[in-house]
This record gives C-alpha cells, sequence and structure tokens, in this order.
C-alpha cells in the first residue's frame, strides 16, 4: 500500500483492479455517515406520512432495507473487505422544502478498515426502498445528493463534507 493520498489504493503499480492489504493498519473504532434524498411531489410525501402507501410502511421498511444493504456492501462492490459492523442505523425526516425525505445512514465498527462504503450504500438502498414503494403514484421521484457527510478513526482521522 503506497503512502501517495493521491494515488488509487485498489490499483496494483501495474494498474490491475486488486483489493487492499489491511493486515499492517491499526484497529481503530471508525464511524461514516452519508447522507441522500429523495424528491418527490408534495402529496406523494403526505401519503408516505399518512401510511397509506400500498405496499405498507415506506419509512419502516427503507430503514430495513438500508441495514440489510450496509451489512452486504461488500458482495455489492468488488473491492470492499467484508466487515464486522457493529452499528448501523437509518435516520429518514421529512422536508416539506423539498418536498420529499431525507436520508442519514452510519455505519460504526472497531477495524482494520473504513465504512464508508457501507454507509453510502445504505443511505443509497434506502433512497432506491423508498422509491420502490411509492413509484405507484410518483414515478417522477428523484433520488439525490448521496454523499459521505463525515468519517472518523484510522490514519486520515476526521472528514466533514465542507471542511475540505
Amino acid at each position: 500500500m503506497s503512502d501517495d493520498p493521491s494515488r488509487l489504493t485498489h490499483l496494483a503499480a501495474s494498474g490491475e483492479a486488486n483489493m487492499v492489504d489491511v493486515s499492517e493498519k491499526a484497529e481503530t473504532v471508525r464511524t461514516a455517515i452519508a447522507g441522500a434524498t429523495v424528491t418527490m411531489q408534495p402529496q406523494t410525501l403526505q401519503t408516505i406520512l399518512a401510511g397509506d402507501a400500498k405496499k405498507g410502511d415506506v419509512i419502516g421498511t427503507a430503514r430495513i432495507a438500508g441495514i440489510m444493504a450496509a451489512k452486504r456492501t461488500h458482495e455489492l462492490i468488488p473491492l470492499c473487505h467484508p466487515l464486522l459492523l457493529t452499528q448501523v442505523a437509518i435516520e429518514i425526516e421529512a422536508d416539506e422544502l423539498l418536498p420529499g425525505l431525507r436520508i442519514r445512514a452510519t455505519a460504526r465498527l472497531t477495524g482494520k478498515t473504513g465504512v464508508e462504503m457501507e454507509a453510502l450504500t445504505a443511505a443509497s438502498v434506502a433512497a432506491l426502498t423508498i422509491y420502490d414503494m411509492a413509484k405507484a403514484v410518483d414515478k417522477g421521484m428523484r433520488i439525490g445528493d448521496v454523499a459521505l457527510i463525515e468519517k472518523t478513526g484510522g490514519k486520515s482521522g476526521t472528514w466533514r463534507k465542507g471542511a475540505e
């Protein structure tokens, strides 16, 4: 593994993709928070909040889907390590100004590699689940703003969106 911060870590010296060897890294508590939004028609948001979606509890189902996705990130992203997550939390809040839902996914562990991909996958799949469960009433919903908000732990320490 190179100490060059501009080098892509999943590329070997000759350019082929590889899984990074983390065996020499220190175990630290690592946390990542990611977010996403689902923008929709105001009446769609009201349908979801009232619990009137035909498929059932949109927010509860999206929360479970996000947690499940974080746990399976290594199966979806080819070079991710399988991780022993100690926490995955999904918060979903209504935002009348979007209008829509804001998703915040937190992933945590004590280990040798970060959990950014797990948090991003959780937020993304929660958003996709919201779309799936409400698409019968609003096919024009938009998923957006998928981004890492914060990460802590590891050699690079703390990073916060907007503080770069």
